[in-house]
């Protein structure tokens, strides 16, 4: 148990099936008295999930679940908790290993996993998030990062309806994970593909932890703590910090930032170069035609996915500024601008062979130009709503 006489957990995903085990074995065999969940959803289209607990001394049971709802997601999150509970109170295991399904994203997981009730019992009261793991090919990664492939062409899907890409459900594990483990092959050493792979990895998360798996100690790094709150922000596009300015193994990223709004029909006009032109390409902007709206941007293999994500604090009065968290509020006036406040645009292109030039180029294009700007916020609101569709869809 941990020192806090809570069961430590650490969450292992990754797309990379082949490397995702060998960190869980490697969990296995580093940490005394470890036990490892793992819920294989291969046969959820037949209406069923099954459920597989291991230990050093080899199994320790299987379970076939029906599904809940038909979400194979559903059964698995009101399967997993009560099991940790159990384990957590049998106090035979110190470690729990839950080893996610291929395309499962590991955030959601973790804040049902931290927050969440088995029958009025809180997790928090008897397990903790002590990392969480993404096992990574770097071998694959731009190639996978650079296809519009879907999870369920791969039969890598947690759902029915779930039409989230590869690239998509890639980099939001390798993003949000604390500890990055990456294969190690002799014979991959020192090619082209490798290095891309690995400077890819560090320019999409540079604050991570990395592990070599089979020459680093896997255990410590992921035993080593995480923040859940912290690992929450990180990822909020609201509040993410982005990656700076990078150049390593032909693989580049560029962060864009201006004060002015964008012209909402240009910008629009201009997606069908900007999302091809990088593999990972995210941030927050804002339109002027919307220019109390803060937007989402979140870009994998082509493709885009733009989403509001709260409003401009330089557009509430100063009591209203009291609702959102203090992180929020420091972050604003930090960077507050005297004409635009806390409005900014902040978007950053990764890929192998990035056109830094022709991207900024391109985006510089977008903003409004100073007789538009001149126009104010009553001629601003008047332009044209390219992204009406994107934004305001029909029911």
């Amino acid at each position: 148990m941990s020192r806090s006489n809570l069961l430590p957990v650490v969450v292992v995903g990754g797309l990379h099936e082949a490397a995702r085990r060998q960190a869980v074995l490697e969990l296995l065999d580093g940490c005394q008295d470890a036990v490892v969940l793992h819920h294989d959803l291969t046969e959820a289209e037949d209406g069923r999930v099954r459920r597989r607990v291991r230990d050093t001394s080899g199994s320790l049971g299987e379970a076939q679940l029906p599904l809940t709802n038909d979400c194979p997601c559903c059964a698995l999150r009101e399967d997993l908790l009560p099991e940790l509970l159990k384990i957590a109170d049998a106090g035979r295991h110190r470690l729990a290993v839950v080893e996610l399904w291929g395309g499962s994203e590991p955030h959601p997981l973790v804040e049902v996993i931290a927050g969440g009730e088995v029958e009025g019992r809180c997790m928090h009261e008897a397990v903790e998030v002590a990392g969480v793991v993404t096992a990574v090919d770097p071998l694959r990664l731009v190639p996978e990062l650079s296809v519009s492939d879907q999870l369920f062409e791969h039969h890598l899907h947690t759902c029915a309806d779930d039409e989230r890409t590869v690239a998509e459900a890639l980099s939001h594990q390798i993003e949000y994970a604390s500890v990055l483990a990456v294969t190690h092959t002799r014979e991959a050493s020192g090619s082209a593909e490798l290095h891309a792979g690995l400077a890819m990895l560090r320019q999409l998360h540079p604050t991570a932890r990395y592990v070599r798996l089979g020459r680093d100690a896997l255990a410590g790094a992921a035993l080593a703590g995480f923040g859940v709150a912290q690992a929450r922000d990180r990822v909020n596009p609201a509040l993410a910090l982005l990656p700076q300015a990078a150049d390593e193994a032909g693989v580049a990223t560029l962060v864009w930032e201006r004060r002015r709004p964008l012209h909402p029909g240009r910008l629009y006009e201009a997606l069908d170069q900007l999302v091809p032109a990088a593999q990972r390409s995210r941030g927050r902007f804002w339109l002027a035609n919307r220019p109390d709206l803060m937007l989402a941007w979140d870009a994998a293999g082509a493709n885009l996915a733009v989403e509001e994500c709260g409003p401009w604090l330089a557009g509430l009065p100063d009591a209203a500024w009291e609702l959102y968290p203090p992180t929020r509020r420091a972050a604003a006036a930090l960077d507050w601008d005297p004409v635009h406040g806390d409005r900014i645009q902040q978007l950053s292109f990764t890929a192998q062979g990035l056109d830094v030039d022709g991207i900024t180029e391109l985006l510089d294009s977008c903003l409004l130009t100073d007789a538009e700007l001149a126009a104010g916020e009553p001629g601003w609101k008047a332009l044209p709503d390219a992204f009406e569709e994107l934004l305001d869809p029909v029911a």
